[in-house]
């Protein structure tokens, strides 16, 4: 197996890794973990001079604020979607040409046309698109 078909499966392997959790224990998970930059609990905020929340305090689900990254399907004929970022990969869904997906994240996978990158669509079920048929609208997505 080369180096480059590892590398790829093991991003796929973190990005369903990370998608398994997402649904285990919800989006506000992701910031259980304290900013190392906020001040201590109990102590004044520089900016609003409101204490900070006591320890073990968890962030409320309507404040976590989940990264969007959308893209528009730039494919003619529609865009085939997948269960991995492999041409040879089941096929899951498909998107009509002009449809604006919204996208969790990218991956490197099989080329496809001048790419290797794959995104990795939120819309429905979540199915691996590449990157060649998706224009982005905005900011480029993260790396999964």
């Amino acid at each position: 197996m080369s180096l480059r078909t590892t590398t790829t499966r093991l991003g796929v392997l973190a990005a369903v890794g990370a998608l398994a959790t997402l649904g285990l224990t919800g989006p506000a998970a992701a910031y259980d973990d304290p900013d190392p930059k906020a001040p201590a609990a109990g102590h004044k905020t520089p900016t609003t001079g409101h204490k900070t929340p006591a320890a073990g305090h968890k962030t409320p689900v309507t404040d976590y604020k989940a990264p969007v990254y959308k893209g528009r399907v730039t494919a003619k004929s529609g865009l085939v979607l997948r269960d991995s970022p492999h041409r040879g990969s089941r096929v899951v869904r498909s998107e009509p040409h002009g449809k604006v997906v919204t996208i969790y994240c990218k991956t490197k996978g099989d080329r496809v046309g001048r790419t290797n990158h794959w995104y990795l669509l939120t819309d429905g079920t979540w199915a691996w698109g590449s990157a060649n048929y998706i224009a982005t609208i905005g900011k480029a997505p993260r790396w999964c």
